[in-house]
Formats: C-alpha cells, sequence, structure tokens
C-alpha cells in the first residue's frame, strides 16, 4: 500500500509554519507528525500539499493509495482502523476526514470536500489532532510521551556520565554519540530523551519531558522546563519553558522563551525574551491567517509563534500571544507588535519590506554554514510565500 499525508483544510490555522512545509512535516514531541507515521507504517510516505511546495515535497501515486490526514497522529488503534478501509471508503472523526482509500484515477480530482459523497466510516480511536499552532506546544507533553516509548521500545539507552546528577535515571535514554557532563536531570516529571551526537553542557539544568534531538546542542547553565523539545541542529541556551523548537534554529544566549513554537533557521538575538503571561491574566488572542484577525486561544500561556528564516536582535521584547511570519528581521527597543508579517523589516518604530534579494543572500549564507545548499527549489519557495503575504505587509 502506498501512504500520502495530505494537508486538510486547517493547514491556513497553522500558518506562518505551514508557509514552508506540509502540515506532517510540523514536529510535535521528538518527532515530526511524518516521522511518527514513517515509524508505524514501516515504510516511507509522500505529501499533498499546496503546489509551491510539491517541487521540494512531491506526491507519489501508486495503483492503491491510501490518504492521511497530515495534521493527525498514529496510534495503534488509528492505524488498525486505516488499514481495514476498503476502494472508496474514508474514515472520519467529528465530521473530520481522518483517511482515504483512492486508486490512481480517483486520487486526481480528491478534495477534502469531495469525499463526503462516499462511504464514511466513524473512528473510535484515540488520538492527537493539531488544529492550531498553540496546539503544537499545549499537546507537546502527551505527543513527548508517546514519543520517547515509541522510540525507546525494546532498546538499551548509552550510559549516562557519574559528573551528572539524576532524578529517576530509568527514565532518561541516551542515544550513541551524545555528550553530557555535569547537568542536573530530573525526570521524575517526564522522560527525558538525549538524541545522537547532541550535547548538554555543563551546568544545564533539565526538568522533564524534554526532547533534544540529534546534534542538537543546550548551551551551559541553561535552564529547560518541561514539555520542551529542542529540535536537531539546534542551539539553545538562557531559559525555556514548554516549547517547541523544529530544527536549524538558535536560541544561544540568555533570555526567557515560553510557550512558545520556532520553525527552522531562526535566530533570537542574545535577551530576546518572551512574555507568555498577560499582566491582567486573561486569556491570550492569536493573530491568525485563516480569520484575518486576532482569535482567542482559550489558553492563559502563550508566547511566540515563529515562522522560519526569522530573526531578532539583541534585547528583543516580544508581547504575549505573537505571531511572526517567514523570513521577518526584528530589531528595536520597546514591545513589538503582536502580528509581524513575513518578510518585515524593523521594530516597533516602523517597518520596510525586507529586500527579497537580501533575504535570499542571507538565508544562503546560513545554509552555507551548517554545510547544507540554498538551492532553486528553496528560494522559489520563499518567492511564493513573498508573494503571498504582500497583502499583510500592506494591512
Amino acid at each position: 500500500m502506498n501512504y500520502i499525508l495530505f494537508d486538510s483544510t486547517n493547514r491556513t490555522n497553522l500558518l506562518p509554519l505551514t508557509f514552508t512545509r506540509p502540515v506532517a512535516d510540523i514536529r510535535l514531541g521528538i518527532l515530526t507528525i511524518r516521522e511518527k507515521w514513517e515509524h508505524y507504517l514501516g515504510q516511507k510516505t509522500s505529501s499533498l500539499t499546496e503546489g509551491y511546495l510539491e517541487a521540494k515535497f512531491p506526491t507519489k501515486i501508486a495503483d492503491k493509495n491510501i490518504l492521511i490526514n497530515g495534521s493527525v497522529c498514529p496510534s495503534d488503534e488509528l492505524l488498525e482502523e486505516i488499514n481495514k478501509l476498503k476502494e472508496g471508503q474514508r474514515l472520519v472523526k467529528d465530521d473530520s476526514l481522518i483517511a482515504m482509500f483512492q486508486t490512481a484515477d480517483s486520487l486526481v480530482n480528491f478534495t477534502e470536500d469531495s469525499s463526503e459523497d462516499v462511504d464514511s466510516i466513524e473512528s473510535s480511536a484515540d488520538f492527537i489532532k493539531i488544529e492550531n499552532p498553540w496546539d503544537i506546544f499545549h499537546l507537546n507533553d502527551v505527543a513527548l510521551r508517546n514519543d520517547f516509548k515509541l522510540l525507546t521500545h525494546n532498546r538499551k539507552s548509552q550510559k549516562l556520565s557519574t559528573t551528572n546528577r539524576v532524578i529517576e535515571p530509568e527514565n532518561i535514554f541516551i542515544e550513541e554519540g551524545a555528550v553530557v557532563e555535569f547537568a542536573i536531570l530530573n525526570a521524575s516529571t517526564g522522560p527525558i530523551y538525549i538524541g545522537k551526537d547532541a550535547e548538554i553542557m555543563e551546568g544545564s539544568k533539565v526538568r522533564g519531558p524534554f526532547a533534544l534531538c540529534e546534534h542538537a546542542t543546550l548551551k551551559m547553565d541553561a535552564k529547560i522546563y518541561g514539555a520542551t523539545t529542542i529540535g536537531p541542529h539546534s542551539k539553545v541556551g538562557g531559559e525555556v519553558n514548554n516549547s517547541v523548537i523544529f530544527g536549524y534554529t538558535n536560541k544561544a544566549h540568555d533570555g526567557f522563551l515560553g510557550n512558545s513554537v520556532l520553525g527552522e533557521w531562526c535566530n533570537l538575538g542574545a535577551d530576546t525574551n518572551t512574555s507568555n503571561l498577560k499582566n491582567t491574566y486573561e486569556e491570550v488572542k492569536l493573530w491568525s491567517y485563516a480569520e484575518d484577525s486576532f482569535v482567542p486561544t482559550g489558553l492563559q500561556f502563550c508566547g511566540l509563534i515563529m515562522g522560519d528564516h526569522s530573526k531578532s536582535g539583541i534585547n528583543t521584547m516580544f508581547n504575549t500571544g505573537t505571531v511572526v511570519g517567514v523570513n521577518a528581521n526584528i530589531f528595536g527597543s520597546g514591545f513589538q507588535r503582536n502580528f509581524i508579517p513575513s518578510f518585515s523589516w524593523g521594530g516597533p518604530h516602523g517597518m520596510v519590506d525586507y529586500d527579497f534579494h537580501k533575504a535570499v543572500k542571507i538565508a544562503k549564507a546560513v545554509y552555507q554554514r551548517r554545510n547544507l545548499k540554498f538551492d532553486e527549489v528553496e528560494m522559489d519557495i520563499l518567492k511564493e510565500i513573498y508573494s503571498l503575504t504582500h497583502k499583510n505587509r500592506r494591512a
């Protein structure tokens, strides 16, 4: 069977994080949603996503295909229901399409709405589903615990150095090549996962649940509260609470990040701070691309949502419930606006359009530092986002 993870209609709700990736490539817990499915399925998947992303995330179609909602995380019960689907059947939960059996011919004209006339089966399985950006940090605790069980089942952890102080070491898993010295690790509040070739430097304090993914670094004297995920090749210091960092992103210095989500290739300058609680203790509202306005989150704690390639200068202050788009360059004294459009340059005292050619030049330099190539495919994606978000910069 061929499995395809499709972007459902809630993709717009998950902007700006889905400007640069299919929904399934959002990191939640230790793994991305795609990586979770590929662990469960035992095979690779492809995506059905926006046209401008197809060159990077192509759809692979076979004679028989199972389409799975990319915002849904797998579970044993859900996988069992999906594998029972017959040609033309679909699996739904609370009026949302979860999965559907499609032939190559029927897949040509597939849309989420077009599937409503086929035989529907109501799912009784329990699973995690993300609807909005804040779900990523809000659901990270349960997702991280699930991934920890998935990745460590019937496996033995590498030995932890005796220089560390540890509470409940049986809840700590260290992958090959990881280095952890003179740290304090408290796994009584949740599991701690240290990925391959990752490093926790001296003086760091960690409370689980926590994941440091492969080749990521926790800088000296960092203070980490769960549930927090630091994605691959990221460098993090200072104080972090209940946040998810996708990968290749740096918050290398002091400053507080709480109840937040950072995309890839972001950089927070020294002493950048995010507010995650209003002085009035009221519910936080967050900018919604789908509604073109601020919407209630139902949360009292909500910090920063930042799209790929965005950066902040030193001493930047982000208000409670701030959304930053893709490739914004933010600096200046005072609290920033609660919504900063993609390709914006400036701060509280005014913003201008970020010159596209300059943005690409910087992106190329950042990729080169990690021995990666920023190619035409990546540039075309940013070019499309620049065009799509023009209206936001003129609002």
